[in-house]
């Protein structure tokens, strides 16, 4: 397996969990997975949402995608620091793939459309074959 493995299971799976912290408390949610290149994995939040303060507050993230099928399935965990990205392309284009945004007045020169990516990292996969094997980790970024 290597990153773009990664890439391809990511842009397959629409909704991964992503955990924050809160001071010293974690905080995991479901969310709408935008897309992954060679750069990274690239999520939008709304800049009113508390996970906006929790990653300004502490960068480091871990995301989960999970893939069901008729036993456990298959899971790949991404491990890395946030950045944020004020690129105006990639605001038109993230309201060109997700027009319900501009149901909530979100514009591409909207302080409140946040654009983050995961640019460096690890990840691995797992399923329950390989679970009591080593993790095999795959660095990028």
């Amino acid at each position: 397996m290597d990153f773009k493995d990664c890439i391809n299971f990511a842009n397959e799976t629409p909704v991964c969990y992503l955990a924050t912290t809160e001071g010293d408390q974690p905080r995991v949610r479901a969310l709408g997975f935008w897309f992954a290149d060679e750069s990274g994995f690239y999520f939008q939040i709304g800049g009113m949402k508390d996970m906006y303060g929790q990653l300004q507050a502490n960068p480091k993230v871990e995301a989960c995608f999970w893939q069901p099928d008729e036993a456990t399935g298959k899971m790949m965990r991404v491990a890395g620091e946030i950045e944020f990205v004020d690129d105006p392309d990639l605001k038109k284009k993230v309201l060109e793939d997700r027009p319900f945004l501009k149901e909530f007045g979100m514009t591409f020169d909207s302080p409140g459309l946040i654009i983050f990516r995961i640019a460096k990292g690890e990840a691995y996969f797992w399923t329950m074959a390989t679970n009591f094997e080593p993790k095999k980790f795959i660095n990028f970024g």
